[in-house]
């Protein structure tokens, strides 16, 4: 079935070799579609050749269309059952597509056929994670410890992402981790032939030339946050680019972004390389990543130092333990005084929160009944609208103990993936909570999402890894969070959003005061309206969702970084303070 359908589109003209080594060409220098093209036509030509199916699915893969190359490479393991490799990359797309527990068997079947497959162990616990399969991940972590010890640095770092590691090993090993993962990255640029020389010193321009290279300028969390931003700079000092490594999906997110930016650069085919040295000969003065260690990043352009300062922003909470990369910015309360050891970046404080919201952002105006979301009609409802990887053993046995103490109480998820609820229906049952109690979400448009939080009455938010762009959506529908900050920022974000919407007494000082608070505003229904009227006052002056002010600041720092630069100054800390400056 397959070959009949691709015999039907594409009808061969050159010899298999010929076909490969085209596709190749293209694929080398970042030209997906040429190379899917001529990879399918040697699959064609030659069915049972293992190669251009191999690589075909790669270039499927590399872009993002993981449900197509999925039959692809069921037939490559078809042809090889031996192939570690397909199987990971299987193990990719099913993860992509929400099948974890199919990605868990095809990531521990590479580890088998091939041990020292290490991308397989560092996809192996992220999708045990979102899976919630926490007994599998408590071995993981527990192998990984004993590999760590007996093994080189650089190898034990291969073994798990950065991203990862905030989640798994917050502290120490997380910065090791982005360390490594920096250096593997540094190595790599060097060995470029082409890597771009950048002159030293600053370019001399009227206005400060800022380039964001983000994956996520569509429908996605970032751009949410970010909807007002690239419109909000100041055009009389600032020059606005945008490097988009991510899909269009014509949807008004990725409409506005184009038409905010003074110019908008889509970088999907390009190799990294392509892409510094375009960077290079736009002269950007600033180059901005939102995307750090996550999905679809392409830290390898900053890697090959495109720009005179380079600044992690928005979509990475943690250091890239790169000197690749100049500042982070930060606030003074996912990054108080003294944890700028946390970083090997220098630290920019931006008075109220680091994060970017939307002033703007429209709210569904209906009101969904209880009984369409699957909720009681009476009871008190408890949300966490995170992703269900950063559910950890710990924070879900504090809400099941919460939901003990107030009775009639539900928990309310966002449903991602079938075995995970699952998973979590199974663990509150162990610990004494009916299944039912837990409730799941379907996945919404996002002003239909904003609308539901009315139905909640508390967002709880989560240990590892806390609600960001959760915790802003939840505050903006006008719903209290309950946070409990940690030791790292990724722990202390939605503290200091919940500072900046006027909200600190929603900040608990252990998870037993995040326990005891969360039991005690469901019992004192006055004290929980008084705190949402609270919220309600605060949202149209409160810091975080003053758009244009954020910017102001955003820009103040932006400014600080390009004198430093002009001067021949080393990159240094400082704090934005209200009115503007820096110091």
């Amino acid at each position: 079935m397959l070959l009949s359908l691709l015999r039907t589109f594409f009808k061969p003209a050159k010899d298999v070799a010929e076909l490969n080594a085209l596709a190749l060409a293209h694929y080398g220098r970042g030209e997906l579609e040429p190379a899917l093209k001529y990879f399918r036509e040697a699959a064609v030509l030659q069915p049972d050749e293992l190669t251009a199916w191999t690589n075909l699915a790669v270039v499927l893969i590399a872009q993002q269309d993981y449900g197509v190359a999925v039959p692809i490479l069921l037939k490559v393991i078809e042809m090889a059952p031996e192939l570690a490799e397909a199987r990971l990359d299987l193990g990719v797309c099913y993860y992509r597509l929400k099948r974890n527990v199919e990605a868990v068997a095809q990531y521990e079947t590479a580890i088998r056929l091939k041990p020292d497959l290490h991308k397989a162990h560092a996809n192996l616990v992220d999708a045990c994670m979102d899976a919630c399969d926490w007994d599998r991940v408590d071995r993981w972590r527990a192998d990984f410890d004993k590999y760590r010890k007996t093994h080189a640095r650089f190898l034990w770092a291969q073994r798990i992402e950065p991203f990862s590691a905030l989640m798994l090993f917050p502290g120490k090993i997380a910065r090791e981790t982005a360390v490594e993962r920096a250096a593997q990255l540094e190595a790599s640029a060097k060995a470029c032939a082409n890597a771009p020389t950048l002159r030293a010193g600053a370019y001399k321009h009227d206005r400060i030339r800022v380039g964001y290279v983000s994956a996520d300028l569509y429908d996605h969390a970032t751009a949410h946050l970010a909807w007002g931003l690239f419109e909000a700079h100041d055009r009389r000092v600032f020059e606005v680019t945008a490097y988009s490594s991510g899909p269009d999906d014509a949807s008004r997110y990725r409409k506005h972004m184009v038409s905010t930016c003074d110019r908008f650069v889509d970088i999907r085919s390009e190799t990294p390389e392509r892409t510094a040295e375009r960077i290079r000969d736009d002269e950007i003065d600033i180059l901005v990543d939102m995307k750090g260690y996550t999905a679809h990043a392409r830290p390898q352009i900053f890697a090959l130092r495109a720009a005179p300062v380079q600044v992690s922003y928005l979509g990475y909470p943690g250091t890239m333990g790169a000197d690749f990369i100049d500042y982070f910015i930060s606030d003074g309360v996912a990054t108080p005084p003294g944890r700028e050891t946390e970083f090997t970046e220098k630290v920019v404080r931006l008075p109220g929160s680091y994060q970017v919201n939307d002033n703007t952002q429209p709210i569904d105006e209906r009101v969904m009944p209880r009984a369409d979301a699957g909720l009681p009609e009476t009871g008190f409802v408890y949300c966490s609208f995170n992703r269900l990887g950063k559910i950890d053993r710990i924070v879900f046995s504090t809400w099941m103990e919460i939901l003990r103490e107030v009775p009639g109480s539900v928990l309310w998820l966002i449903g991602e993936d079938r075995d995970a609820e699952g998973n979590l229906r199974a663990q509150a049952q162990a610990l004494g909570v009916a299944p039912e109690r837990l409730v799941f979400a379907e996945k919404l448009p996002k002003a239909e999402h904003l609308a539901r939080h009315r139905l909640a009455d508390l967002f709880l938010d989560t240990f590892i890894y806390n609600a960001h762009t959760g915790t802003s959506d939840a505050l903006w529908a006008g719903l209290p969070v309950l946070t409990c900050p940690g030791k790292t920022f990724a722990t202390r974000v939605a503290a200091g959003l919940l500072h900046a919407a006027g909200l600190p007494e929603l900040v608990a000082s252990s998870a037993g005061d995040y326990r005891a608070l969360a039991t005690a505003l469901a019992r004192d229904p006055a004290r929980l309206t008084a705190l949402r009227a609270k919220l309600a006052a605060n949202r149209e002056s409160c810091a975080l969702f003053d758009t244009p002010r954020y910017v102001k600041h955003l820009e103040s720092a932006y400014r600080r970084m390009h004198d430093l630069r002009t001067r021949g100054a080393a990159a240094q800390s400082f704090t934005v303070v209200e009115d503007g400056s820096s110091g």
